[in-house]
């Protein structure tokens, strides 16, 4: 994999109101690096190894997966429970297994599903699958496992994206998929790659998609244009927003509408690894630009907005991991639509995933060998 900046000395925000998706970016400006000061205490409660994803279970306890194939459930005091039959994955580079979302049901399904990458004659192909989490006296365990979506075309690289969101409703899930390093398949509209798909909670399409009637991965695709989309999340008011990685500068935040397309590979706020340029969103207005972008990059991952009490001052925000940058970034969101940082803290490690517990605690996990789980809380 290429390599991607890593100096973060300066920060360039482009920040546009929702109403304006389509005007020249404003430029913010580069200012001096300045962290802020920490207002939580960071307790680390558990080691696990390359954890990719968290998931809240209703009782507190979490869902947490490792990317070489592994999940478990893990309290608060960080007592881990390692979960049976979890499927086998292709564990390279950024592929293995990834997220892990709650079904809207979970409270009485005990359902939830995951992203992965298969192993065997179809490797690298993406898989969404679903099943049920069983637990006794002795052991916890996937039941009733069962695959609903496969990547098309199957094969692929890195940059895998695989992450997932429900709308607030309960009603369809989105998958947000990167363009597996083959950059123009984010703008071919027949490979699912670099695309925000929208499925019915078995997997199946929704007759309401922009494109239902042309079949396919067409019919699945609710927004196209991305590169490495790795954070995916609905707000209190029902928007739904994206983190993606650019290529050298240009992560991007973006407000994620039906039927948009975000530009990958044709524009970018950043440039090719080699230097040469992307054409700028501003010079190929037919597409949407994003609200916000770093240059140099913060390498986000996850993305949770926050609603709770310990930390009321932040209801509305969201927050980010880093991964290179090893930083809790905090988004904050006007009545207007518009979206700047608000704080940036080093927590000493690189950030793979954030998620917001019931009391207001803010969690996330490292993304290495012996990654830590951190609650950050008042």
């Amino acid at each position: 994999m290429s390599p991607r900046r890593n100096t973060f000395l300066g920060l360039t925000l482009i920040a546009l109101t929702a109403t304006m998706a389509q005007a020249a970016p404003v430029h913010v400006g580069e200012v001096p690096y300045v962290e802020a000061p920490m207002p939580f205490t960071i307790t680390a409660v558990a080691t696990l190894d390359t954890p990719w994803a968290i998931a809240m279970m209703p009782d507190g306890r979490m869902l947490i997966t490792e990317k070489p194939g592994r999940m478990f459930i893990v309290t608060p005091e960080g007592k881990k429970t390692s979960l049976d039959n979890v499927p086998k994955v292709e564990f390279v580079g950024q592929n293995g297994l990834l997220d892990v979302a709650l079904a809207p049901d979970f409270a009485s399904s005990n359902e939830f599903y995951i992203t992965y990458l298969q192993p065997g004659d179809q490797r690298g192909m993406l898989v969404l699958a679903k099943a049920r989490l069983v637990e006794d006296a002795t052991e916890a365990r996937l039941e009733d496992f069962r695959k609903i979506w496969t990547q098309t075309p199957p094969n692929g690289g890195e940059q895998p994206g695989g992450v997932i969101a429900f709308d607030p409703d309960g009603r369809h899930l989105f998958l947000a998929l990167g363009d597996r390093m083959t950059a123009e398949s984010a703008q071919n509209p027949d490979e699912a790659r670099g695309k925000i798909l929208r499925l019915n909670l078995d997997g199946t399409t929704p007759e309401d998609n922009p494109q239902f009637a042309s079949g396919g991965v067409r019919a699945q695709t609710w927004t196209t244009g991305h590169r490495n989309p790795y954070g995916l999340a609905f707000d209190a008011n029902g928007k739904l927003w994206s983190i993606e990685m650019g290529p050298f500068g240009g992560d991007e935040v973006n407000l994620i509408e039906p039927g948009k397309n975000y530009g990958w590979p044709e524009v970018s706020e950043g440039d090719n690894y080699d230097g040469t340029p992307i054409p700028r969103h501003a010079t190929r207005p037919e597409f949407t630009p994003p609200l916000l972008y770093w240059s140099p990059i913060i390498a986000p991952t996850g993305m949770a907005f926050y609603q709770g009490d310990m930390f009321p001052e932040w209801k509305g925000s969201a927050f980010v991991g880093g991964l290179a940058s090893e930083l809790l970034v905090r988004l904050a969101f006007d009545d207007k639509g518009a979206v700047t940082e608000g704080n940036r803290w080093s927590i000493g490690g690189r950030v793979r995933d954030v998620a917001v517990a019931a009391d207001g605690a803010i969690w996330a996990i490292e993304d290495t060998s012996e990654g830590r789980l951190w609650r950050l809380s008042r």
